[in-house]
């Protein structure tokens, strides 16, 4: 049984769904009581429970460990180094790790506990650690991703061989929300409408006091960096071509740009060494109170005082400071705007992403600055400065991502089983259809979705195919940071998604703007590319192009792409439905309701507009025929009745400057997948074959050549019409 514990009362859910309210007098907490489990005639602390922890690395403020020790007399907290979780940790966000469990023991203790340290599989681990204390509940956070859900559900049925007196140890599931929220099931969907409701934010919890731990167990050694890299790559079992694609993470999209434009490989490893002697330079003039504390030191981090004073430096940026390490922390802020407000979510994202310190905690800590700048008064016009806004939307629009999530995890969403998968800390939609055949990763266009391939994704997968269709960071329900957004920023994003989630080299399909994000992937990361099927792309073909010439630095884009970004948000959300539908002109039924319902829902989510700006600074200076160089296994799908674009001269140029493309011409607009999705299925499914047949040996030995299949994709009759329409083209 899973149970999910909130502050403020205690519920107990069994199989008649009874709920037991209990008086706040059984508890040592005033100001907030927990949810927790408590067993019909059972006296309290008794027995023993676990308490796991994975993403709540802190003792205050973590509503499973007060509950596990107002009920049980023995308490053993575990972390399990299990590769599912840390492998997807970057080298520094493991330094983090490290540091920030350093300093949990270490509270723990001062509570009267201690942490134990555990290696391996979590279902071999928990259930091992089970039998070893006679534990009846493991105390663990809830989770969204859908590979952590998994996990969760593995250890469930490992827990199920294990029985006690009869009973087998049950998972209590608990969380810390933000806001005093009752029920998800009466959530609007819509932001704007979730503020006129003006939820209370829940107050933090004090630690409690906790039970001594048992002595005769042993409680394991932390590793070393170097030790735990070498697990990681030791317990994932992976390959030589793994590990490869795995170091092509730590390169932005930019220094792979620089390194094509160098072509000195030798050049781009000296810049490389020349950063990493820098670094360390500038590790060794760090503060002694330093937050700063891995060897790169872009992060907050360390243990939970560390960060509490970190972000103390931070609201208090516009007061100056002669303490050393405030003084730092205001000179990573300056770097780290790269638009007002982000440097918060750079800086203590990690933090918050590893629970060393709650979203709750930050907002009261940032709250109570506010008061003491202003006589105890809160403003009804605003906070008094940027970074005291900054933290606290930061944690709004988290908490509201977090709750749309959990909302939509409990709801039907039609024929699609919406998963969840975190990059760079924020929570990323993507679905899945089809359990065998080639993978196939389908990428929406500006201001759309997943569902833009609503009727696409299950019937490839039909074919015989694996599809995963994504919903971009900053669009739809994915969550929308404070963040730059670039065209490399979502190309790398699908590279980490191809490396972390699908495992394989895939064939991309990309619509308008996601065309271009899917070419820069196969120019920049080639490996992770079979084929690129491009709809109705952005980009530009330009004739004799060489080298690229791009644009590093975009920040701070000033208040006249603000102001652009609002007055356009509000030009679309009043005319969304017309223009939707004059991208559909064959079947303008097909720009329905479920479609501009969507887009004005999320128009109104947090950082909406910041998404928006991104419009005024994309760079499409790197050329399709650029790019796609040389790649040769490149089919456009173009809808001839575009109104973004003159579809007949784009193809004229895409098969004059684009060697051994594949050009099919559709009766449709700006979106033929979603307008002729049949037409455009049977396409990609003949495309994928053509492409896979030089995989594939026949009865009679011999390998069938790609091109034949390809010239019989030629063959097909083209579905345009003579007479495309001329129109301005835009980068949408």
């Amino acid at each position: 049984m899973d149970l999910l514990i909130y502050p403020r009362v205690f519920t107990v859910s069994n199989s008649q769904n009874l709920t037991i309210f209990l008086p706040r007098a059984r508890l040592k907490f005033s100001a907030s009581a927990v949810k927790g489990r408590v067993k019909s005639g059972e006296a309290e602390k008794t027995g023993a429970a676990i308490v796991w922890y994975k993403h709540d690395l802190r003792v205050d403020d973590h509503s499973g460990l007060i509950a596990a020790a107002s009920q049980y007399r023995t308490l053993v907290p575990v972390y399990v180094f299990d590769h599912r979780i840390v492998s997807r940790f970057s080298d520094e966000i493991l330094e983090l790790l490290l540091f920030a469990l350093e300093d949990l023991r270490k509270l723990l203790k001062e509570q009267g506990s201690n942490l134990m340290i555990r290696f391996g599989s979590a279902e071999r681990v928990i259930g091992q650690l089970v039998k070893e204390v006679t534990a009846s509940s493991i105390f663990v956070e809830e989770e969204m991703e859908y590979e952590l859900c998994r996990m969760l559900d593995i250890v469930n049925e490992t827990l199920s061989t294990v029985s006690f007196d009869g009973r087998n140890p049950e998972i209590v599931k608990w969380s810390t929300p933000f806001y005093d929220v009752k029920s998800l099931d009466d959530l609007p969907l819509s932001y704007n409408e979730f503020k006129k409701l003006k939820f209370p934010v829940v107050s933090s919890l004090l630690p409690p006091t906790l039970p001594g731990p048992p002595m005769d167990l042993f409680w394991g050694a932390l590793p070393t960096l170097d030790d735990l890299k070498k697990f990681i790559d030791d317990s994932s079992n992976v390959g030589n071509l793994e590990k490869e694609w795995n170091s092509f993470k730590k390169f932005s999209a930019q220094s792979v740009l620089q390194r094509k434009r160098l072509k000195e490989l030798e050049k781009a490893e000296l810049i490389e060494s020349n950063q990493q002697i820098a670094i360390s330079k500038t590790t060794q003039r760090r503060p002694e109170k330093s937050a700063f504390v891995t060897r790169q030191g872009n992060l907050v981090g360390g243990g939970a005082s560390i960060v509490l004073n970190a972000l103390a430096a931070y609201l208090r940026y516009l007061e100056g400071t002669a303490r050393d390490e405030w003084q730092e922390v205001h000179d990573k802020l300056r770097e780290a705007e790269s638009r007002e407000g982000a440097s918060f979510h750079s800086l203590f994202g990690s933090s918050l992403l590893l629970g060393i310190i709650s979203a709750r905690r930050v907002y009261y800590e940032a709250i109570k600055y506010e008061k003491d700048r202003n006589g105890g008064f809160l403003s009804p016009f605003g906070y008094s400065t940027t970074t005291i806004a900054a933290a606290i939307d930061t944690v709004y629009s988290m908490e509201w991502y977090r709750l749309l999530t959990l909302q939509g995890q409990r709801r039907e969403r039609g024929n699609y089983s919406v998963r969840i998968w975190r990059w760079n800390g924020h929570l990323i939609q993507y679905t899945v259809a089809g359990h065998e055949g080639p993978p196939i990763l389908l990428v929406h266009g500006f201001g759309a979705f997943l569902e833009h391939y609503r009727d696409n994704a299950n019937p490839i997968a039909e074919s015989g195919n694996r599809v995963w269709a994504i919903t971009l960071l900053g669009f739809g329900k994915s969550e929308k940071p404070n963040v730059l957004y670039t065209e490399l920023l979502w190309a790398e994003l699908l590279r980490d998604f191809i490396i972390e989630v699908i495992g394989e080299p895939v064939h991309l399909v990309g619509n308008s703007i996601g065309g271009y994000f899917v070419a820069i992937l196969a120019g920049l990361w080639p490996a992770l590319a079979k084929s690129v099927v491009l709809i109705n792309s952005a980009g530009n073909i330009i004739p004799g192009y060489s080298a690229p010439s791009y644009s590093e630095d975009r920040r701070n884009l000033g208040a006249a792409a603000r102001l652009g970004a609002r007055l356009l948000l509000l030009y679309l959300r009043f005319n969304i439905r017309n223009i939707l539908k004059s991208f559909y002109p064959t079947k303008t039924d097909r720009a329905n309701d479920e479609l501009i319902h969507e887009m004005l829902r999320a128009s109104y989510d947090p950082g909406a507009i910041v998404v928006l700006e991104s419009i005024f600074i994309f760079d499409l200076s790197l050329p399709l025929n650029y790019l796609l160089e040389g790649y040769g296994k490149i089919l456009v799908i173009q809808g001839m009745k575009d109104p973004l674009s003159d579809s007949k001269s784009k193809l004229a140029m895409l098969r004059e400057h684009c060697r051994g493309i594949v050009t099919k011409e559709i009766d449709a607009g700006h979106c033929p997948q979603d307008e002729q999705p049949n037409e455009v299925n049977s396409i990609i499914e003949e495309w994928v074959v053509s492409i896979e047949s030089e995989n594939i040996r026949y009865d009679t030995g011999e390998l069938v050549p790609a091109q034949n299949q390809i010239n019989k994709l030629n063959e097909l009759p083209d579905a345009s019409q003579n007479g495309a329409q001329e129109a301005v083209a835009t980068v949408v």
